[in-house]
């Protein structure tokens, strides 16, 4: 019997998750918006900001630059989960996902898992931009694939995130300026743009054991992009040991509030 709840469970996430990616054909403007302004950001530090941006060494800005901006795609795509939630909730579509005979996990397990899919293929977009302009990476292919699941455990985690703020906030345009509010202090405080140097001593700590500092600096450590840090320590010395160990904090966290908030509002 646990078997089998199990595998309906599965099933039952899997349509919910087809049901949310199919949204995105039908509204190709949610992706096409998510992409040209990623796309924003690398043009504008690549080009406008970057020779304003020194690196030591005389490294590459545009190749320290585009782990960061993947990064940044990644934490910004909470807001996409967040507003998607409050959407489905303010329309009473989870009302009648509850009425449904299916797995009341799978609201948020299709969701998390949808999320993750879409941002997969931004991912695979900033990418290509990134080629474009000259960012490259210098390992080896099962390397570069570990920084690409790096990312979409990262996104995962986020996507959980994004669930308990959709299900905390009650409207679509609060749920957007609280995630903004959050977000862009979450990625412009940490060394996805600068060298963590550059900044006041006493903002480098909170810069350099920021979460989105250090999957941006387990992304260039795998690809072999620069990788400055201000200090040594854990986040210089083993920034994929501390973005595991952000996962699980933040996933602990998260999952289980989502879940909470989502079984009080069944009752």
């Amino acid at each position: 019997m646990a078997g089998s709840a199990v595998r309906q469970a599965l099933e039952d996430g899997l349509v919910v998750a087809w049901r949310n990616l199919k949204r995105v054909p039908r509204i190709p403007e949610l992706a096409v918006f998510a992409i040209l302004q990623s796309i924003m950001f690398v043009l504008l530090f690549a080009f406008v900001f970057g020779g304003a941006i020194p690196l030591p060494g005389g490294a590459s800005y545009r190749e320290y630059l585009m782990p960061g901006i993947f990064a940044q795609t990644i934490v910004f795509a909470t807001a996409t989960t967040a507003i998607g939630m409050t959407d489905d909730l303010s329309k009473g579509i989870l009302d009648r996902f509850r009425s449904l005979p299916m797995a009341r996990s799978a609201v948020l397990s299709g969701r998390t898992l949808s999320d993750v899919v879409y941002n997969g293929g931004i991912l695979i977009v900033l990418m290509l931009s990134g080629l474009a302009v000259g960012w490259r990476v210098h390992t080896s292919v099962p390397e570069f694939l570990a920084g690409v699941g790096l990312l979409l455990l990262f996104a995962f985690v986020m996507a959980w995130i994004g669930v308990w703020l959709g299900l905390t906030l009650r409207t679509v345009e609060v749920t957007q300026q609280v995630s903004f509010t959050v977000l862009f202090p979450l990625t412009f405080l940490s060394n996805v743009f600068v060298p963590t140097q550059s900044l006041p001593w006493w903002l480098r700590p909170l810069a350099e054991w920021n979460p989105v500092s250090a999957l941006t600096a387990a992304t260039r450590h795998l690809w072999g992009n620069p990788n400055p840090f201000a200090a040594s320590g854990l986040p210089a010395e083993h920034p994929i040991e501390l973005t595991l160990i952000w996962v699980v904090v933040l996933l602990a966290i998260f999952a289980p509030l989502g879940v909470w908030r989502y079984r009080s509002m069944s009752r």
